[in-house]
């Protein structure tokens, strides 16, 4: 089996501290021949300032393929469009167009009086200045807002219809719920490439709480995996088989591509993909 294509996911630094570990981060898996990379902003746009210099930066310095998060949240079109013009000037031209979360994370998303009223219009604004790459968000479990799985399906739809190119799912834990979800978009006529949102589980009391929050099912036989490697002191260990797992068998189904949400930590990430086949370009020069 080829190892995959892969992309990688960080979050903008907001300390001294977290700016050494994204440029750690960046160096240790930017060897692995990612196709592309993205950088988040947070809630309520409150990162917009970080992630652009983000974006800028590690465009600049590594000369990776640079995604920048750009959401709908409390920016009139103008300010957004903005945003989108200053990354085309700095030659940054692909794009994660989300709706985003209600600032401070909390409560349903209210759209700016002078901004974009949901996704769709995001995307189809992008996609009229023909200077981007446009993926999206997609949920292989119902989104917490949505009427059920079909709503989210046919959301998807419209969101590609409008001009985008490919989709990133939400992380989830067993390949089966990929997979599902995979055969629900090609019934609804959806032919666009979607990408599996993996989730190294660095800590497994984080995951789980990310996981109540945007709609993740937590399997039983995940818990208590967990719950004995914690007593016996082999979390690590239990993580990177898990991952490497999930991923294996997403493969073997015919995914091409796969998406880490590293948490700007790269070993985890980096053993897992170094377990799949997929390893760093200098050790592929020396074996040469």
């Amino acid at each position: 089996m080829p190892a995959p294509s892969v992309s990688f996911e960080f979050f903008p630094p907001q300390s001294l501290e977290a700016s050494f570990r994204l440029w750690d981060t960046v160096n240790m898996l930017a060897p692995l021949r990612p196709e592309f990379v993205s950088v988040t902003y947070g809630a309520g746009g409150t990162t917009r300032k970080l992630t652009h210099e983000a974006v800028t930066t590690i465009g600049k310095t590594t000369g990776l393929n640079v995604a920048a998060h750009l959401t709908c949240v409390d920016a009139t079109r103008a300010e957004t469009m903005t945003i989108a013009e200053s990354y085309a000037a700095a030659g940054i031209t692909d794009i994660v167009a989300l709706r985003g979360d209600a600032p401070g994370g909390t409560g349903r998303f209210a759209p700016h009086p002078e901004g974009f009223s949901d996704t769709v219009e995001l995307i189809g604004a992008l996609a009229e200045t023909g200077k981007f790459t446009l993926r999206v968000g997609a949920y292989p479990e119902r989104h917490p807002e949505a009427a059920d799985a079909k709503a989210d399906i046919d959301w998807l739809k419209r969101k590609l219809d409008a001009g985008a190119s490919a989709a990133i799912t939400q992380f989830f834990f067993e390949a089966e719920t990929f997979l599902r979800f995979r055969d629900a978009c090609v019934a609804a006529g959806i032919t666009a490439p979607i990408l599996p949102g993996i989730l190294p589980i660095e800590n497994w009391d984080g995951a789980r709480r990310f996981a109540a929050r945007c709609g993740a099912t937590v399997p039983a036989w995940l818990q208590d995996a967990f719950a004995h490697a914690k007593r016996d002191g082999r979390e690590e260990l239990l993580a990177t088989a898990i991952c490497t797992e999930l991923c294996d068998a997403l493969l073997t189904e015919g995914v091409e591509h796969l998406h880490f949400y590293t948490l700007n930590r790269a070993q985890l990430t980096r053993d897992v993909c170094h377990a799949l086949g997929l390893l760093p370009e200098v050790v592929l020069e020396k074996v040469a």
